[in-house]
């Protein structure tokens, strides 16, 4: 990569990370905007993807622990028992990852875009759920299914968990927090595996994490004076943009 080129780089960082960080605080989705930010840079899908997760998960560790105080269990299934499902599962749907080939993935990763858009598009705009019980196994394999999901890509794992424990009985505020937490487990446990995995282009992770939690600190000043819908508006049509783009790279 030439001087100009490598400088171009750090700039589509800078701006992807400060967006990205700002996006997730404000509405979510901003592996909408990592994802497609390295790949820009040289990297291919599934590199990016395993990059993009080491870089934004200090950021959700630290909205996990601003809302700690709201995390409970989820009907009866207790927190501890959420938080080792949830580690678990992000482990294995990360070493699920590293398992399939690069070129399997590319094929694979404009159908995950467009599905994790649906579901954000979904938990955006869709009607709310109601409250109701879903029985404790359920909501155990449900969320062993999210995290192996979210461990392997992890758009829109925000939106079916928040419909999990909205159906096993929680209120918003609590499922929002348990969500937040259990999210940051699933991309911890993710990032560990693809720590050591030789895989991760620990440059451009370290430089995007840092610009991502600069654009989170940014989001949160920011919370009160941005439209919230105006924001899903847009991650909805970052995600169908890229889908398109990603279905046109591969089969055209």
């Amino acid at each position: 990569m030439g001087l100009g080129a490598e400088e171009g780089a750090i700039w589509i960082l800078l701006l992807a990370g400060l967006w990205a960080g700002a996006q997730n605080a404000l509405a979510g989705g901003g592996s909408f905007v990592t994802l497609p930010a390295l790949m820009l840079t040289g990297l291919d899908a599934r590199t990016a993807n395993i990059t993009s997760t080491v870089a934004v998960f200090p950021g959700q560790v630290t909205t996990a622990i601003a809302n700690w105080r709201l995390v409970s269990g989820v009907g009866r299934v207790g927190f501890a028992m959420l938080f080792a499902i949830s580690a678990l599962g992000g482990a294995l749907g990360a070493l699920l990852l590293l398992a399939t080939p690069s070129d399997l993935f590319a094929r694979l990763l404009p159908w995950l875009v467009l599905v994790a858009t649906a579901l954000f598009a979904r938990g955006a705009f869709g009607p709310g759920l109601k409250s109701g019980y879903l029985a404790t196994g359920r909501l155990k394999a449900a969320q062993l299914g999210v995290a192996i999901y979210g461990g392997y890509f992890g758009g829109g794992i925000g939106f079916l968990m928040l419909a999990l424990y909205t159906l096993a009985g929680s209120a918003v505020r609590e499922a929002q927090a348990n969500k937040n937490a259990l999210a940051a487990v699933m991309n911890a446990a993710g990032a560990l595996v693809f720590a050591f995995s030789g895989e991760v282009a620990w440059g451009r992770a370290l430089l995007l994490g840092g610009a991502t939690m600069a654009g989170g600190y940014l989001g949160a000043l920011l919370i009160s004076h941005v439209p919230e819908r105006a924001m899903k508006l847009m991650v909805v049509a970052i995600g169908l943009t890229l889908s398109v783009a990603l279905f046109w790279r591969e089969f055209a």
